[in-house]
């Protein structure tokens, strides 16, 4: 699988996800449908579940997470997140007229 792949078959899923959905991708990362693309955000380190920062998953890092990226691909997770919902509810999706 390559990082295009993965990208790919991520935001398909998430796109046709209720927007407060995230994919589970490692123990420590996530990502969510903002309405017009992927967004990738670590999650805090205090075992909260909560977002800390967004970032950018580069070739790099895919490579770094491969086999947990692999193994979420085989094994989708997903959960349902309130705190993105509540920053969604000012970002119409891309499909509001």
């Amino acid at each position: 699988m390559t990082a295009h792949d993965f990208q790919a078959q991520l935001a398909m899923l998430l796109h046709d996800m209720p927007r407060s959905t995230s994919a589970d991708i490692t123990d420590f990362a996530v990502a969510y449908w903002d309405g017009r693309q992927v967004v990738y955000a670590l999650l805090r380190d205090d075992g909260s579940g909560l977002i800390d920062e967004e970032f950018d998953l580069a070739e790099q890092e895919f490579e770094q997470w491969k086999d947990e990226l692999e193994a979420w691909a085989a094994a989708p997770k997903f959960s349902v997140r309130p705190e993105i919902a509540e920053w969604l509810k000012e970002s119409p999706p891309s499909e509001a007229g």
